[in-house]
C-alpha cells in the first residue's frame, strides 16, 4: 500500500539504467554478449519489427499472440497481462512494442531497477491512459514494496493509498485506467509466486534457428542499406549463438569491415574474413571462450578444474566466469560441471583440433 506523502519524481518513460549494469559491466567490449550495449540502442530501434508479420522466428509465440490479440480487440478489452522470459537478446522488448502496436495502444517503458520507491510506480500508474501498455523490463528486480503496489493494479485496476499517519491514517482506493502490463525477465526463477500468478499469459522465448537468424540478417541489411547474399547471411547467423541481437551486431561489424576492405558489398569471403578478424569462430566463440577451452584442454589436459582455479588461470573473476562465459560453453557441450570441477569434453578437444589424452 502506498502512502500519499511518498515523494514522486519518476515519469513512465524514464530511461532504464545503463545496459551494462545488469552484469556489472563484465561484458563490455564482447561482440558475443546478448546483453544490450550502448551502441545497440539507436540501431536496434530502427531494426526492430513493428508488427507480428514482420517478426522473424518464435512462430508458436506469434501464432498464440495473434489469436489472443484478435480476441481481446474483438471484445473491446485490454489484452491480459503478459510475461516474456528468456535469455537476453531474444526479442522480449521488441515483442512488447509489437503487442502495443497490434493493440493500437501507446506503450510506456521502464525497468525494475528504475522503480526505486512505491511512489515512483504510483506516478506511472496514475499517468496511464485507458488501453495503454506498460512495459517493465527486468521485472524480477522490482523490490518487494513496489511489487505489492502492482497486485491490486493488475487484478482490480486500483491503487491503494494511505492518507495521514498514526491513529488518524486512513486508506482509500483510487481507480486507474485498464491497462496491459508486459513484463520481461531473464531470470524467471527470481519472480515471486504472487507476481508470476497474476500474469494471465506467459511465454518463454527460445534460441533462434540459423534459418530464422539468416532472415533477420537479410531484413536488417536491407534496412541498413547494405547488400548481402544468402550465403553470407547464413554464415553470420551460424555464429550468432541463436540470438538476433548478436546477429545484428555481427552484421554491423561485417558491414564496417566490408566498407573498408571489400568495397562495401558483403560476400561470403569478406564475411568469413571479417568474422575471423574480429575473432568470432564457427561456433560463435570469442577469444575468451577459446582461452577457457585451451586452458582446460592444454594446461590441465582434460582433468577436472575448480572454478576458482580456472578463473585464476584465465585471469577472470569467478562470478563472471560462472554467469557470463560458462552458460554458452555448457549449452554447446564443450564443458561439463562435475563435483570435482569443470571438465573439457571430447567436443572441445575436437573443436580445438587436439587429441584427447589416453586417460581423459
Amino acid at each position: 500500500m502506498w502512502e500519499a506523502d511518498d515523494s514522486v519524481d519518476l515519469w513512465a518513460d524514464a530511461a532504464p539504467p545503463h545496459p551494462s549494469s545488469a552484469t556489472g559491466g563484465h561484458e563490455n567490449g564482447r561482440f558475443v554478449t546478448g546483453n544490450l550495449t550502448t551502441e545497440d540502442l539507436d540501431v536496434e530501434r530502427s531494426l526492430r519489427p513493428q508488427r507480428l508479420d514482420d517478426y522473424c522466428g518464435q512462430d508458436h509465440i506469434k501464432q498464440s499472440l495473434r489469436i489472443l490479440i484478435e480476441a481481446a480487440k474483438s471484445r473491446g478489452e485490454c489484452l491480459d497481462h503478459v510475461i516474456f522470459s528468456g535469455p537476453p537478446g531474444l526479442g522480449k522488448t521488441t515483442l512488447a512494442a509489437v503487442v502495443a502496436n497490434e493493440m493500437g495502444a501507446q506503450i510506456k517503458t521502464t525497468s525494475g531497477p528504475a522503480i526505486a520507491r512505491t511512489g515512483d510506480l504510483a506516478a506511472i500508474l496514475t499517468n496511464l491512459q485507458p488501453g495503454d501498455v506498460l512495459f517493465i523490463d527486468e521485472i524480477h528486480r522490482l523490490n518487494r514494496q513496489v511489487e505489492e503496489i502492482l497486485y491490486p493494479a493488475m487484478e482490480d485496476f486500483a491503487l491503494d493509498i494511505v492518507i495521514g499517519k498514526g491513529p488518524a491514517a486512513r486508506s482509500i482506493r483510487l481507480d486507474i485506467p485498464h491497462f496491459t502490463l508486459v513484463g520481461a525477465t531473464t531470470r524467471s526463477g527470481m519472480l515471486t509466486g504472487p507476481l508470476r500468478d497474476r500474469f494471465g499469459i506467459s511465454f518463454r522465448l527460445d534460441y533462434y534457428s540459423i534459418a530464422d537468424l539468416a532472415d533477420i540478417v537479410v531484413r536488417s541489411a536491407t534496412i541498413l542499406g547494405v547488400e548481402i547474399d544468402h550465403e553470407s547471411a547464413c554464415e553470420i547467423a551460424s555464429r550468432s549463438r541463436g540470438t538476433p541481437r548478436l546477429a545484428n551486431r555481427l552484421l554491423k561489424r561485417v558491414r564496417d569491415y566490408a566498407q573498408v576492405r571489400g568495397g562495401g558489398h558483403i560476400d561470403y569471403p569478406i564475411t568469413r574474413e571479417a568474422l575471423s578478424f574480429f575473432e568470432i569462430d564457427e561456433l560463435g566463440l570469442d577469444w575468451m571462450d577459446i582461452r577457457i577451452l585451451e586452458t582446460l584442454v592444454k594446461t590441465f589436459r582434460g582433468r577436472p578444474v575448480g572454478l576458482t582455479t580456472l578463473a585464476s588461470a584465465v585471469g577472470e573473476d569467478p562470478n563472471t566466469m560462472e554467469d557470463v562465459y560458462e552458460p554458452y560453453l555448457l549449452q554447446r557441450g564443450l564443458i561439463v560441471r562435475t563435483p570435482q570441477g569443470r571438465v573439457a569434453t571430447a567436443v572441445a578437444f575436437d573443436h580445438l583440433g587436439i587429441e584427447p589424452p589416453a586417460d581423459a
